[in-house]
């Protein structure tokens, strides 16, 4: 996978973090981003998978389904990173 796209991820997830309103509710936090890290990781891992250059993909050692799969946990790992990392920043920026 291009590291343009798991960099754009954990942006996507700091600005998450960020903008989720609530006083440091972190079960609503992991709820919320990993619904949106499962729907943004699958539309990354199939934009790499068939937009130009095809097959430039991140190559976990698994063909197939169960490779796919991987590739959509890690970005969601990533989002879900960032989201927390947002959500420190706005806690500290409040202060």
């Amino acid at each position: 996978m291009l590291p343009e796209l798991f960099l754009l991820n954990l942006i996507l997830g700091i600005v998450f973090g960020f903008l989720h309103r609530g006083k440091e509710d972190y079960t609503g936090l992991l709820r919320n981003g990993a619904f949106a890290g499962i729907l943004l990781g699958v539309i990354f891992v199939l934009a790499a998978q068939y937009l130009p250059p095809v097959g430039m993909n991140f190559d976990v050692g698994l063909p197939g389904v169960s490779g796919l799969f991987i590739e959509i946990i890690l970005f969601l790992i990533i989002f879900i990173l960032g989201a927390f990392i947002g959500d420190k920043i706005e806690g500290i920026r409040k202060k």
